[in-house]
Parts: C-alpha cells; structure tokens; sequence
C-alpha cells in the first residue's frame, strides 16, 4: 500500500522535539510523501508553545519542498467531557486537530470516564483524529470507542512511536490489536501517523504497518494511500490542493 501522508509530527516548538517545521517538511518530501501535517502540543502541554503560536498560520506556506502542508495542532483532552486546551476560536483557525491524552494534563479515571472523554471530543466537529488511543495508563472501552468515531467521522490513530519498545505508554500493541478488531466490525477508518519529534522519524510507521499486516486489517479502512480519502475528514485540505 502506497504511504503517502503524516499528519503526526512535532517541531521544536512543541518544546522536546529536535527539528524546525522546514526541517520536518524537507524530510517529509525527501521520503517521498506527498502531504505533510505539522501538529505541535497545545498550551496544557508542560514546555510547549502559548496559544498565539497557533494564530499565525496563515503566513505559513501550505506548499514546501513540492508537497502539501497542512498545520494543526496536537490538543490535549483535559477532563472527563473530552474538552481541550484550544478555545473554539482557536480550533477554528486550524487546518485540523489531533486530540490525545497525556499523562500531565489529564487525570486518569474509570475506562467509563476515559471512554466518555475520547467520545466528547470526538463530538466537538474541530476534531479530526485522535492520537494514540493505546496507553495502558487510561484504560478505554475500545467498541464503544471505535462505534463512537464512525459516528461521528472521526479517525482513530495507530501510532508509529507508541509500538516502540521503549515506548511509555506500555502494551500499546495489544490495545492496538483490540481497537483494530472493533474498528473493522464497525467499519471504522484509521490513520497511521509517525507522532514524529525528529527530522528522522517522518514518515516512519513500520511498526503500525507491521501490526496492520499482522491483524489483516481491510486496507480500504486506511486513509493512509489517498488524498481524497483523507479529505472528507479534513475538509480544509481542499483549499490547499
């Protein structure tokens, strides 16, 4: 399958990523991709960037290196109704958002809470894909999960960096081998994303592939080959193109 986009990545704006946004998109091109999606943490992130970072994206270049830019952010889902640390007129400005769970913004609950915090940010229209839904840290009810993003068209995430061996968010794989089952009962689509934090590793989803291989999962659920059928979860991108 051909794998052209990564929409997961980090800059040093982020605060504990390594490269520049030009960095990050050269690399991207270099590899062969033909969009590249910068989403650096939101403010609830320890070390991160303030919220104005975010407002300026229009002097940004949605074409680098030859390739499609798109510029989001990686939003960190802070309570049990899945609200995030960007106000609406913020998400607005983005081309598309990423929300997550991590560790220093957000208390752990029952998987009844967790679950309802994914779903209620799944519910919020200016949230596109949620990141890396498989540490073992915030346990989740994977069908109501992946019922949940189909939906409400949503993607779900299999991360590249959280089936690293040295990965902290621990038996990522067989969370992972779960969601995946649930997600082809409900037919729900996915995104491979590298969750990149170093020039080196765009573009880099070997593990997810890996996994995807491994568990048969249906390639025409992957929206990692297509631009168009990636655009009907990010509407934005149709500007750019």
């Amino acid at each position: 399958m051909n794998d052209i986009m990564d929409l997961h990545t980090h800059t040093i704006a982020s605060g504990h990523a390594y490269n520049t946004l030009y960095e990050m998109a050269k690399s991207a091109s270099e590899k062969g991709l033909a969009l590249f999606g910068s989403t650096d943490h939101a403010p609830k992130m320890p070390g991160t960037c303030h919220e104005f970072y975010f407002i300026n994206f229009k002097v940004i270049p949605r074409k680098l290196y030859g390739i499609n830019i798109l510029m989001g952010a990686e939003l960190n889902i802070i309570d049990y109704k899945g609200r995030v640390d960007l106000r609406r007129g913020l998400l607005e400005r983005l081309d598309y958002g990423i929300a997550s769970i991590h560790e220093p913004c957000y208390q752990s609950g029952t998987v009844t809470q967790n679950t309802s915090a994914y779903v209620g940010a799944m519910e919020n229209p200016l949230i596109h894909i949620i990141g890396h839904p498989d540490d073992s840290r915030f346990p989740v009810d994977y069908d109501t999960l992946a019922a949940a993003a189909f939906e409400n068209h949503t993607l779900l995430e299999v991360n590249a960096s959280s089936l690293h061996p040295n990965s902290v968010r621990g038996n990522a794989k067989e969370k992972y081998v779960t969601l995946l089952e649930r997600c082809k009962h409900y037919k729900t689509n996915i995104i491979l994303n590298s969750d990149a934090h170093v020039e080196a590793d765009v573009g880099n989803h070997k593990r997810a592939w890996d996994l995807i291989e491994e568990v048969n999962f249906p390639k025409e659920l992957i929206v990692n080959d297509s631009i168009d059928k990636l655009l009907p979860f990010i509407p934005k991108l149709e500007a750019y193109l």
